[in-house]
Formats: C-alpha cells, sequence, structure tokens
C-alpha cells in the first residue's frame, strides 16, 4: 500500500510537469509573436535606425520599404510565380494523392501495405541527398523540350518537382484518412449499381473533404517557404519565387544597408502564411485529428 506522502508526491509531479510545458509552450508563442512584432516596426525604418533605436517606433510611418522591396528587389514578380506555383502544384498533389489514396486504403489489395510504406519512406529522404539525380533528370527532360517544341520553362521544372515531392506526405496523410472512414456508405453505393469510380467521387470525395482542406494548406504552407528546389532549378529572376527574390534581396544588403526593405521582404513573405493559418488553422486541426481515429 502506498503511502500519503508517496500519493501526494504522484498527484503533483504530473501537475509541476503539465504547469512547466504550458509556461514554455506560451513563452515560446509570446517571443515569437514579439520577435514577428519587432520585424513590422522594423520594416517602417530606415537605414541603421534599425540597430541603433531597436526598440522605438519608427519616426515617419511610410511605405517606401514595402515599395522599393515590392519593385525594385523584384517580389512582386516573385509574389505571382509563388501564387502560380503554389496553387497549381497544391491542387495538382492533393488531387493525384486522393485518387492514390483511395484505392490503396479501401480495395484491400495485397500490394496496398507495401506501396503505402513505399509513400512512408519517401517522407524520410532529405531533399538534398536527391538534388543531384533531380538535376539531371529536370535537365534531360528540358532539353527533349528543346528538341521537340523549341521552347521550355523552368518554372515547369519547378512544378514537376513540387508535386513529385510533395505527393509522399499528402497520399500517406490520405490514406490514414479514407482509412477511417465507414464502409457502410461504400456497401450501399455498390448495391445501387455505383462503380469504384463514382462511388469515390460522388460519396467519398465529400466525406474526406476535411483531410482533403488539411492536406492541401498543409502543401501550400511547404511549398510557400521552399527555397532550395528554386535556387537550384530557377536562374532566370523573372522566373524565381517570393522566397529566392527573398535571398536576392538580402544579397544585397552588403551593398546597401537597407535593413528596413529586407524586413519589409521578409514580412511580405510571412504575413500570407499567418493569415492563412489563423483563418483555417482550426479546419487543419479537426482534419487531422478526424484522420487519426477510426
Amino acid at each position: 500500500m502506498a503511502s500519503p506522502v508517496g500519493v501526494v508526491r504522484s498527484a503533483v509531479v504530473p501537475r509541476v510537469l503539465w504547469a512547466l510545458c504550458v509556461a514554455f509552450v506560451v513563452g515560446w508563442a509570446a517571443f515569437n509573436v514579439a520577435l514577428l512584432g519587432w520585424v513590422i516596426l522594423g520594416s517602417f525604418r530606415g537605414g541603421s535606425a534599425v540597430f541603433t533605436k531597436p526598440f522605438a517606433l519608427p519616426e515617419v510611418w511610410s511605405f517606401s520599404n514595402y515599395v522599393s522591396a515590392w519593385v525594385t528587389s523584384k517580389l512582386g514578380v516573385g509574389f505571382l510565380n509563388s501564387v502560380l506555383l503554389v496553387g497549381l502544384g497544391s491542387v495538382s498533389v492533393v488531387g493525384l494523392a486522393a485518387l492514390a489514396a483511395y484505392p490503396l486504403s479501401r480495395t484491400g489489395m495485397r500490394s496496398a501495405g507495401p506501396v503505402t510504406t513505399l509513400f512512408a519512406m519517401g517522407l524520410g529522404i532529405p531533399l538534398q541527398i536527391i538534388i543531384v539525380p533531380l538535376f539531371v533528370f529536370m535537365n534531360a527532360i528540358s532539353n527533349a523540350a528543346y528538341q521537340a517544341f523549341g521552347w521550355w520553362d523552368s518554372r515547369i521544372s519547378l512544378y514537376i518537382l513540387y508535386v513529385a515531392t510533395s505527393l509522399p506526405f499528402a497520399v500517406f496523410l490520405l490514406t490514414g484518412f479514407f482509412r477511417s472512414l465507414p464502409t457502410e456508405l461504400e456497401e450501399a453505393a455498390a448495391l445501387d449499381g455505383a462503380g469504384p469510380f463514382r462511388t469515390f467521387r460522388q460519396i467519398m470525395w465529400p466525406l474526406a473533404r476535411p483531410g482533403i482542406t488539411t492536406a492541401m494548406l498543409l502543401t501550400g504552407l511547404g511549398l510557400w517557404n521552399e527555397t532550395l528546389l528554386a535556387l537550384v532549378f530557377i536562374t532566370d529572376d523573372q522566373q524565381g519565387t517570393l522566397p529566392r527574390a527573398l535571398l536576392g534581396l538580402y544579397s544585397t544588403m552588403q551593398y546597401t544597408s537597407n535593413w528596413g526593405g529586407l524586413f519589409a521582404g521578409i514580412v511580405i513573405v510571412v504575413v500570407p502564411t499567418i493569415v492563412l493559418y489563423v483563418a483555417l488553422g482550426r479546419r487543419i486541426v479537426e482534419g487531422m485529428t478526424l484522420g487519426s481515429v477510426k
């Protein structure tokens, strides 16, 4: 029989650990919010005022740094390219992943398990390891396109790579979500004469909408911040994405010391993802929790 002291200690220790975890999470969130606020204030300053008066309010609330970053540093072109590539890439990834995840999770084929495992293994492969084979492969495709049509756009290469590298996560996520859906509806659809594709399109796709929304949002957020592939496969500034344009702006800092313009560029890159998460973050959590139980 446990002693009274032991019982009290066993009840207090979890509460203390829980309180420490909550304090750490709240402190970490407050630090990041304060850091974002400091960057936003810095985007309205000019020159060395970011460092000489780091916590002072700007003397003049001017958007000149944003205009300079948007036009002179070509963040506007990068923003449009990112919207185009991320939008098309996210829709393509979710469409292909849903078509792959549904038969893998519902048909009971012997090969479904090994194929799903292969997609899960793809999540653990670092992009840096396969960057050279990807470059050789995409270079061969672009050369073939030049010889056949006399034209090729590097953004097409980047779009193909975005879809290919994002598919493992989306298939893995949607496979678990489709597996959690009830089978009675499929059986009823089969009794009514519906084929597999009609059952998927008219019954399972609407039911899986929370998981599909989650997969699309997480894929879009990941592609929006992607930088390595854009640096390797895009050589023309007019075809560059927003993170690549921000790196170009950072490289010019050693000559211009335009810290306010750099901070404005960071705000332009970060704010859309924050707005998207604040608006749809609840759906992301709902989609992930609904797919985690059966």
